[in-house]
Formats: structure tokens, C-alpha cells, sequence
């Protein structure tokens, strides 16, 4: 399995692209601006997508994407997520007011589109490929996932904040080899993390207190303009395995 990160920022500008990852060749985790980047080949190839929640800067680019290879397909692309996700999508997104429902064209009998619901800890096998829905807390319903080759495990948290459930299922992950985890504002922003369910370096540190095990971890979600003076706060208050920035680009194997 390779996981390469397409997208990993807070927000967009210049070569900032947010949160999207793609494992393998046929594999979306999460649909942010990143996956603007690809070719209509690349694209065309993606046949499955995990989402974590339903904000914008997690979706985005589903729409556009079927909007431009779906012709180029000959099945669905198949969005995974939970109920409440995936709801939003039908109201909000897929509804023929913001965009046309994809689970209708070119006909419902064949179309670009299908849902299918995930459930919190039961895996989902693609290949021998086990994608695993884990805790999250976040403003609205949300998951993060378990990436699995056999041999290595890659956690990525999605947007979240503190909780107690996601680090009992983490910690009893024996290949784990890879933590990505979200730190969106500085610690001068505390409030606003604990208000938008996300985290700061203060907050990250107590989260990482939970952590059992000995992961590579790297820091997602960070806001454009305060990416340096947040990673400067982590690394002044984690000095244990400290935790790197997420790149652009980056390319995990497992």
C-alpha cells in the first residue's frame, strides 16, 4: 500500500491544497482541493472514496471529479462514509440545486455515483486492504480511519478534538507505524479550537499522553498563516517523538 498526500493544509493559496490522500491508484481518503492536481486519467482510475465528515474543505472535490471523468468510467464511483455524512451530501450537495445527483446520470440504472454506509470499527477489505472507521469528535458527526496492509497501519484522526475513545482503539493497533493527526490553530486561538472541536499544540500535547505506542507522527490541517508559529509551539511543548509537518506530496508505504 502507498498513501500519498494530495492535499493536507488548513485552507488554499498558492501551492496549499486541502485535505485529500490517495492510497494506491483507486483510492480517495477524503476529496479536498488536492485532488485538482491529478490527471483526467488519475481521476478516472479512482474507483472508491472514504470521506471523514462532510465539510466542504473534505468534499469538494467529488463533484467536479465525476462531473469530469464520469463519462470516462464504466461503474460507479463509490462514496463511504457514515449516515450523517452522507445525508448531508443528498441535501446539500447531490440535491440538483448546488449540484446534479450523480446516483441519477447518465440513468439510475447505470449511474456515476452510489453511497454506501460504514460503520465505526468494522472494516472495509478493497484488495486486502483493510479501511477501518474510528472515532472522532468533531462539530458535526465525523470518523477517522485505519489504513492496514497486513504489515504496517497508517491512523489518520480527521478533524477532531480531545476524546478518550479514538486512543483506546489506536492503542490497540500493534502495527501501527503512522499517526496523522490534525493541529488547526496556535495556542493564542485555544478558544476558537475548543469552540470549532479542533486542535492546538497545548491540547495536542495532552492528547499524545495517550498514546501507548511509538508512530511516526505528522501534523495536518494547519492554518495557512499560522502553519510555522503552530509547529513551532508543538515542537517547543512535545519533545518525545516529536511530530513533523505533513507535506504535500508525501508518500507513505506500508
Amino acid at each position: 500500500m502507498k498513501l500519498k498526500i494530495l492535499g493536507c493544509s488548513g485552507g488554499i493559496g498558492g501551492s496549499l491544497r486541502t485535505t485529500s490522500m490517495l492510497l494506491d491508484h483507486d483510492v480517495l481518503i477524503d476529496a479536498g482541493t488536492g485532488v485538482g492536481d491529478l490527471s483526467l486519467e488519475e481521476m478516472s482510475a479512482i474507483d472508491h472514496v472514504f470521506l471523514t465528515h462532510s465539510h466542504l474543505d473534505h468534499i469538494v472535490s467529488i463533484p467536479f471529479m465525476l462531473d469530469s471523468v464520469g463519462s470516462m468510467r464504466d461503474r460507479p464511483l463509490t462514496i463511504y462514509a457514515i449516515d450523517e455524512t452522507l445525508e448531508a451530501l443528498k441535501q446539500h450537495i447531490f440535491n440538483w440545486k448546488i449540484w446534479p445527483d450523480f446516483r441519477q446520470i447518465p440513468t439510475p440504472q447505470q449511474p456515476h455515483m452510489r453511497y454506501q454506509t460504514i460503520t465505526l470499527g468494522k472494516p472495509v477489505t478493497l484488495n486486502g486492504r483493510k479501511i477501518t472507521a474510528l472515532p472522532a469528535n468533531h462539530v458535526i458527526p465525523a470518523v477517522g480511519y485505519q489504513l492496514d496492509s497486513g504489515t504496517s497501519s497508517l491512523v489518520f484522526t480527521g478533524d477532531t478534538t480531545a476524546q478518550d475513545d479514538f486512543w483506546e482503539v489506536v492503542n490497540r493497533i500493534d502495527n501501527l507505524g503512522y499517526l496523522i493527526i490534525e493541529t488547526a490553530f496556535p495556542d493564542s486561538e485555544k478558544e476558537l479550537a475548543v469552540l470549532s472541536k479542533h486542535l492546538c499544540p497545548s491540547m495536542l500535547a495532552e492528547e499524545l499522553k495517550k498514546l501507548r505506542g511509538n508512530p511516526q507522527i505528522f501534523i495536518t490541517h494547519l492554518k495557512p498563516d499560522e502553519s510555522e508559529l503552530t509547529m513551532r509551539e508543538i515542537n517547543q511543548g512535545i519533545r518525545a517523538n516529536q511530530p513533523r509537518m505533513l507535506l504535500n506530496g508525501q508518500v507513505f508505504e506500508l
